[in-house]
């Protein structure tokens, strides 16, 4: 095994200082003590069906005795699950790969049994259970979780020891061939790649909030905004000095992070939400619980505002809980009869998947429970469903950027605070609604104003025609083509 280029001492000619390159080298330590060191181990790889993805022929990498064979036209996106937001841009990488003329395939660096992966599943559990406390513990959340995911991250010193534990997963790509195009869709999958010496590796960056956390020297970065772009050209407040930033040739701004799915049928999607506006039908609203489970309360307090519009079919109300029966369990013990009131498609994504189906020629009427413990179809679920209501209620995270009018609910992590200002300027989405009260103002305002609705819904076709959900098809085009001259 070649010798792993030292990424962590200086980062974009901005040189580390050596605690900080200590602290790296003893975090990488920690790991393979605990894990164990494969560093010399080969783990070979094959592909196998994502049936929930058959549509767009997403094949998995998986462990295998025997050594993998790629077609000539073959991307890989590399991505890890830290909630859902990574998956959900993973799937819009495929799907526009997909549609350009590529096969796809998905790997999750932190599905394998190596010690790489093990590092990433332990940081992200920490993560995860960060989130779930900071939205009951508002001094966790206003000391602590706040701070950290908007200034803690930012900091190039954090960058340096995240590429110390990069190094940890080189020995999945042994498979690889080097010049395969390759998307990442979160930092640490990136840097891996980098690492393992492959040379068509685009870093898809997924916040506006510019962030070191995000680097990966050596990749082509993508950011979805010109706000992201400014702050990663200037590497802006990533250190108490003025820093060398992201060459020219390294940083592009593309436009959202999009499934072919999705942009292709926009003029379709809009128009028909403007006809069952108009024709007074029940207003179709999809409430997405996220990939760490947490805003339950909120959650509980914007189901039983939007009851009555339900009960007067006003209002039909879809619930997709993701992988997280738990908080679908909550608002059972705190609504009666909630569970009664509900159509559940719990882990069965066939059935809802055919009933998305009928939604374009159906009058729709009550609620409607979504829950998969498949993570393709806890997921994907969403996807389905935003294609077919007026609007989505979420927080301002990767969802922030997609073609389906959002309401916003309070931002979980200060690093989401300017997706929703990105989405509120853009003019597809609401500002964000920081409490129970302004949320459920919101809600009665979309529900009493059919043309703030249809307005805007009208305005997703604005930013179609210019461009802006295009960037899944110039990440694929980046990654196979490489940087622009």
């Amino acid at each position: 095994m070649s010798e792993i280029k030292d990424r962590s001492s200086v980062i974009f000619g901005n040189p580390i200082d050596r605690k900080t390159i200590r602290q790296g080298l003893k975090s990488k330590k920690k790991f393979l003590k605990k894990y164990g060191d494969d560093t010399d181990k080969i783990y070979h790889l094959k592909a196998v069906p994502v049936p929930t993805l058959s549509f767009m022929d997403v094949e998995n990498l998986v462990l295998s005795d025997t050594e993998l064979k790629l077609p000539k036209n073959a991307l890989i996106v590399g991505n890890i699950r830290m909630g859902f937001g990574h998956y959900r841009i993973s799937m819009a990488m495929a799907s526009c790969a997909k549609a350009l003329g590529f096969e796809p395939y998905w790997l999750d660096l932190a599905s394998f049994d190596a010690t790489g992966s093990k590092m990433i599943r332990k940081q992200n559990d920490l993560y995860s259970l960060a989130s779930r406390i900071s939205q009951v513990s508002h001094l966790f959340n206003h000391f602590i979780w706040e701070p950290l995911n908007s200034e803690g991250f930012r900091k190039l010193t954090y960058n340096s020891k995240d590429q110390k534990n990069a190094e940890l997963l080189v020995p999945l790509f042994h498979d690889i061939p080097k010049d395969t195009p390759y998307i990442a869709t979160h930092v640490w999958p990136s840097q891996a790649a980098v690492h393992a010496g492959m040379t068509h590796v685009v870093n898809a960056i997924p916040d506006n909030w510019p962030m070191a956390l995000h680097l990966s020297e050596g990749a082509i970065h993508t950011v979805q905004t010109p706000f992201a772009y400014l702050g990663y050209k200037m590497l802006n407040g990533m250190a108490k000095m003025p820093l060398k930033g992201i060459p020219e040739e390294d940083l592009y701004e593309v436009g959202h992070y999009v499934d072919h799915e999705l942009v292709s049928n926009i003029d379709a999607d809009v128009e028909a939400r403007i006809r069952r506006i108009q024709n007074k039908e029940p207003v179709r609203i999809l409430l997405s619980v996220g990939g760490a489970g947490a805003g339950e309360k909120l959650f509980l307090e914007m189901v039983k505002h939007l009851l009555p519009y339900v009960e007067k079919k006003r209002a039909a109300v879809f619930l997709n809980f993701g992988d997280h029966l738990g908080v679908y369990e909550y608002l059972c013990k705190k609504i009666p009869g909630f569970d009664s009131k509900c159509v559940k498609f719990f882990d069965r994504y066939e059935d809802l998947n055919k009933f998305v189906g009928t939604m374009g020629t159906s009058r729709i009427e009550g609620i409607y429970a979504v829950c998969n413990k498949n993570i393709f179809e806890a997921v994907y679920s969403t996807n389905l469903l935003m294609r077919n209501v007026e609007f989505l209620i979420t927080k301002p995270s990767e969802l922030a950027y997609y073609p389906v009018v959002k309401v916003m609910m309070r931002h979980i992590g200060g690093h989401e605070v300017y997706g929703a200002i990105h989405a509120q300027e853009e003019g597809d989405s609401t500002f964000e609604c920081p409490d129970e009260r302004s949320m459920n103002e919101m809600l009665d305002r979309l529900l009493n104003d059919p043309e703030l609705l249809i307005h805007l819904n009208r305005q997703i076709q604005k930013l179609r025609d210019e461009g802006v959900y295009n960037g899944g098809y110039e990440v694929v085009k980046l990654a196979v083509n490489g940087r622009r001259k």
